[in-house]
């Protein structure tokens, strides 16, 4: 069987691949990263589309935590901005968190219909690679993207999840997910401090988060997958005898 992956960007790309690819969301700053550091702590998080949604949401969950940002500032009703760093350090994970972000919970809430989905960020993509190769054939990597921009950290992140693909087997769907790939072969994390959203952080003295990035590269052996509403911690369940493997699941519980 041919395995494929390819590397792609923006909330809209989703509707091309949710019918025929398992989709790994990727929003390095901050969303994914936020969801991923959420979870790992017990927390139970559900990213929403809009604010709309967030405030729809939150009527129904007992004493939630609003957390996110538009345009990079945080909403006037919500508690704290799309900080991964803030929230490592609370200790009030027995409340659900609703996220909302300008780019990165559009892209995980318009995949919702498709065969699978994931969401992944930095501290997680060994996991996540594996976790492809051992499950599925036909993988699609999405960077949220910002203003018009494939951003560098998403990059990185989508980049180095389908290289460890390709070690397995895989080959680029495309020219464009060969040369992302090849692009940042090698390169080391900081290699996004440069870039817009890592300029944008410092600007706006949010400078806590990247160095929270960069510190947790890897740091996590599990996987994230959005089911309905909530993005869960993934619970593998024993291999069928009777199943292939790289069979596309088509149910997995989490």
């Amino acid at each position: 069987m041919r395995k494929t992956v390819v590397i792609d960007c923006f909330p809209e790309s989703v509707k091309t691949y949710r019918n025929s690819h398992v989709i790994v969301a990727v929003d390095v700053i901050r969303a994914t990263t936020t969801v991923v550091t959420g979870v790992a702590r017990g927390r139970r998080c559900f990213p929403v589309p809009t604010i709309e949604a967030a405030d729809l949401l939150a009527a129904q969950l007992t004493n939630p935590l609003l957390v996110g940002e538009l345009d990079g500032l945080k909403p006037s009703r919500f508690e704290m901005n799309n900080s991964p760093a803030e929230l490592e350090s609370r200790t009030d994970v027995h409340r659900p968190m609703i996220l909302l972000s300008t780019s990165g919970t559009r892209l995980i809430c318009g995949a919702r219909e498709a065969q699978a989905m994931y969401v992944a960020c930095l501290r997680n993509y060994s996991s996540q690679a594996a976790h492809l190769v051992a499950h599925y054939s036909t993988v699609a990597l999405i960077g949220a993207g910002t203003k018009g921009e494939f951003r560098e950290e998403d990059q990185l992140c989508c980049a180095w999840i389908a290289e460890r693909l390709l070690r397995a087997g895989f080959e680029p769907q495309d020219t464009r997910t060969a040369a992302i790939i090849e692009r940042w072969s090698g390169v080391p994390a900081d290699a996004i401090i440069d870039g817009a959203s890592a300029q944008y952080l410092r600007r706006s003295d949010q400078c806590k988060d990247l160095e929270f990035i960069l510190t947790h590269i890897d740091d996590l052996d599990e996987v994230y997958r959005f089911e309905g509403d909530q993005v869960r911690k993934h619970v593998e369940k024993p291999m069928d005898q009777h199943r292939r493997p790289f069979q596309s699941e088509d149910k997995l519980t989490a």
